[in-house]
């Protein structure tokens, strides 16, 4: 007898539907599974079978061939499990012919028959609502996940037993339900604030300036200085992430299995900060199966690169695509998967190795030679699409000790979401895809960032001093337009303009 059943699998951040058809017959037993399983779906057989058995089903000693279509795509992981076992006890007639004909079925098996959750949820349940079935049974774990895609019935058992007479009819569930505006506002909450950052008073304010245009920002200073502290604030500062955004943000990290069951919702804007030692594949995204790497789990949010140095060259040069474009390619044999890396870039390092030239307390103990061989780890291309570059020294005693706070996230997020809202209305018009100043092609800025004859000298005197590359120009002339919009300016004036180029500081060093 055969039976069909629907079930989904993820393809990078996206999924699609999956036909598991199971077809009993006559012959020398065998449980064959075809249409390009990987080995934990190869490995599926055995779990359902003991699921089975231990659930009290009795399970065909016959052959047995399920075939996962279409079989030109390879399938991964272990949330086929359920919808094997569910299509062999319905060919075998233990179940109505069609009970599960139009609802998509997703879960892990243990070998006592107790549903264990699975990677993908959400991406699964936008595909199963997009291609109209009638409902989506998931692992329990994975049900607040999956029903915050409104438009489909998601119910959530706990073993094979229950789905058994969930199909039947014999249980009766009501779908999982989420209230998820509610659970975005609840969950919305920093737990760090800019105003527990003692001094530094230069470095928030280029910080607030990167928030604004959505510039990338590169601190220099010694070690204990404060620079990772400033960075893990900067987040708190941003313009509050979006419910679209954060159903977006959460695909992606319920893909890579780094979404909280507890949270199943990304409602504050990502801020991801991998160990130096990692791999290209596992920044940009990659492997045999593509997977979202860091840039894509940092989407809306924040990368920090704490000690950029040190990172693998070849994994810094991977993200000048990413940086520029929004996105990363992957590329292989038989097919190229896209994810969405939309974010910005924090990045942090010492002066020289041992991390004190130029600091008055201590004396650096490195030769001219080794802190050029040291900073020549970041070539010229990756650090001319850092727009900011802010020096961070160590405070002083006086600063440590300094009982007053400073100003709070919130009362700098204010500044930053009013002009957004300016860049916002000034771009609505022009290009939808440009949302902030750092995002500006050559056609934008040639069109919003004009200047006065006296800024024009100016900067036309620090590009010649600097050397700066055209690049670096259009950096400064970006960053110089987010200024006058948190001065509330429609024109670029030199005030603007000098700004800005003093956050070209590595440029006047030599770099």
């Amino acid at each position: 007898m055969l039976s069909l059943v629907k079930s989904l699998s993820v393809f990078g951040v996206d999924a699609f539907i999956v036909s598991v058809e199971a077809d009993i017959s006559h012959g020398l037993p065998v449980f064959t599974i075809v249409g390009l399983p990987d080995a934990a779906v190869k490995e599926s057989q055995h779990r359902v079978q003991a699921a089975t058995k231990n659930s009290g089903f009795a399970f065909p000693n016959r052959k047995i061939t399920v075939n996962l279509a279409p079989a030109d795509i390879r399938k991964e992981g272990a949330a086929f499990d359920l919808p094997v076992a569910v299509g062999i006890l319905t060919a075998f007639g233990a179940l109505p012919p069609r009970a599960s004909h139009d609802i998509g079925l997703l879960g892990e098996l243990s070998l006592d028959g107790s549903l264990r959750p699975v990677r993908g949820a959400v991406s699964m349940a936008l595909a199963a609502r997009q291609a109209g079935l009638a409902g989506l049974i998931v692992p329990k774990e994975n049900a607040t996940e999956a029903a915050m895609v409104e438009g489909l019935p998601v119910y959530g058992l706990v073993s094979l037993i229950e789905v058994a007479s969930f199909l039947k009819g014999e249980l009766r569930l009501q779908p999982t339900t989420v209230d998820v505006h509610r659970m975005f506002a609840q969950a919305a909450v920093h737990q760090v604030d800019l105003n527990e950052v003692q001094g530094h008073e230069h470095a928030k304010r280029a910080l607030e300036v990167s928030a604004a245009g959505g510039h990338n920002v590169l601190m220099v200073g010694p070690p204990g200085s404060g620079k990772t502290m400033l960075a893990r604030r900067l987040a708190t500062i941003l313009p509050p992430l979006t419910l679209p955004e954060s159903l977006e943000s959460t695909r992606i990290h319920s893909v890579t299995g780094t979404l909280s069951q507890k949270r199943p919702l990304v409602a504050v804007r990502p801020f991801r900060a991998p160990h130096h030692n990692i791999s290209e594949a596992g920044m940009i995204g990659g492997g045999t199966f593509p997977r979202p790497g860091e840039v894509s789990l940092a989407h809306n949010g924040v990368l920090f690169l704490d000690e950029m140095p040190e990172f693998k060259r070849e994994v810094l040069e991977s993200m000048r695509q990413p940086i520029e474009d929004g996105e990363v390619t992957i590329g292989r044999a038989k097919t190229t998967l896209t994810f969405p890396a939309r974010f910005m870039l924090i990045c942090a390092m010492n002066p020289c190795p041992c991390g004190f030239f130029g600091d008055p307390k201590h004396t650096c103990s490195c030769t001219p030679d080794r802190i050029r061989k040291y900073r020549s780890r970041i070539s010229g291309p990756l650090l001319d699409r850092i727009d900011l570059h802010v020096e961070v020294p160590s405070l002083k005693y006086k600063e440590m000790s300094d009982k007053r706070s400073g100003e709070s996230s919130s009362a700098v997020a204010g500044r930053v979401a009013r002009a957004r809202r300016v860049q916002h209305e000034r771009f609505a018009a022009v290009r939808s895809s440009v949302f902030a100043n750092a995002q500006m092609g050559p056609r934008d800025i040639k069109k919003f960032c004009g200047i006065s004859d006296q800024s024009d000298a100016f900067l036309r005197t620090a590009i010649e001093r600097l050397g700066l590359s055209a690049r670096a120009f259009h950096r400064i002339l970006k960053v110089a337009r987010t200024i006058a919009d948190l001065e509330g300016s429609d024109i670029i004036d030199s005030p603007h303009i000098t700004e800005a180029v003093q956050y070209r500081s590595l440029d006047r060093t030599k770099w």
